[in-house]
């Protein structure tokens, strides 16, 4: 029977029912950044997202986090969640391990608290979401520095320097184009009186109307003086005549009494 039927076809039909025999398999995929770098006595967060083909809740996702130290093979658990975050109760980790991620975004990263030297070393993320539970785990790995590297303070440096040239540009524009502005005002204003001179030849220039005001003032004290010299030599005349005119009559009165004396005598 089975000497009749062609062979590619029997292994075509042996992979086909394996396939419906065996269960669905599918991976989780984790994503770490891979290394880290952190300032000695700082917090650091630990990256770690996931991605899986089942449905993603509080109940079905468990998370572990183990730590291998640069010197030893050794592992030590650093942080574990099942529905609940569980910190470490002892060890290195205890009291500076903390959950900073959120199951429901497939976020399951940690962070550590006030950062040590001791602290250097690889840290495994490990995910399962029931019934996805094959797929490879994410490793970061930790550098723990007194100071910050060059890179980082270069790069610092660049942007803070960049952002102050560009605000020192836009500035200097500013202020160019302002002046300008007032400039170019200036000119329009000087250059329309200048035009309203020439238009109207009875306007004068301000130091020629100074002169004017000058010479109208010099000739209105004149005028005045004038005025008050005139009417004082009129009373003076009327003086001098009202003195003759008194003189003249004690004349006349010393005649009379003469002759009034001329004709006592006579009698």
């Amino acid at each position: 029977m089975f000497s009749c039927f062609p062979m590619y076809r029997i292994w075509f039909l042996l992979l086909l029912g394996g396939g419906f025999m065996l269960p669905g398999v599918s991976g989780i995929t984790i994503y770490t950044p891979g290394e880290v770098e952190a300032v000695n006595g700082t917090n650091v967060r630990l990256k770690c997202t996931f991605s899986s083909t089942d449905p993603v809740s509080l109940k079905t996702v468990t998370v572990s986090w183990n730590f291998r130290p640069l010197n030893s093979g050794s592992e030590e658990s650093v942080f574990y969640y099942q529905e609940l975050p569980y910190p470490p109760e002892h060890g290195r980790f205890k009291g500076r391990a903390v959950w900073s991620g959120d199951i429901m975004r497939k976020d399951v990263s940690i962070t550590l608290h006030e950062v040590l030297p001791t602290f250097n070393g690889t840290y495994t993320c490990q995910v399962r979401n029931l019934p996805d539970v094959h797929g490879s785990s994410g490793e970061i790995v930790l550098s723990v520095v007194n100071k910050a590297s060059l890179s980082e303070i270069s790069l610092l440096a660049a942007a803070v320097g960049g952002a102050c040239a560009v605000i020192l540009v836009l500035l200097g524009i500013f202020v160019a184009v302002r002046f300008y502005r007032r400039k170019h005002m200036a000119n329009d204003i000087e250059m329309s009186a200048r035009e309203q001179e020439w238009k109207d030849p009875t306007v004068c220039s301000p130091e020629e109307a100074v002169h004017l005001k000058k010479l109208m003032r010099k000739k209105e004290a004149d005028s005045s003086d004038d005025e008050e010299s005139e009417p004082s030599s009129g009373d003076d005349e009327e003086e001098e005549g009202l003195e003759e005119e008194d003189d003249d009559d004690d004349d006349d009165d010393d005649d009379d009494d003469y002759a009034d004396d001329d004709g006592g005598d006579d009698d």
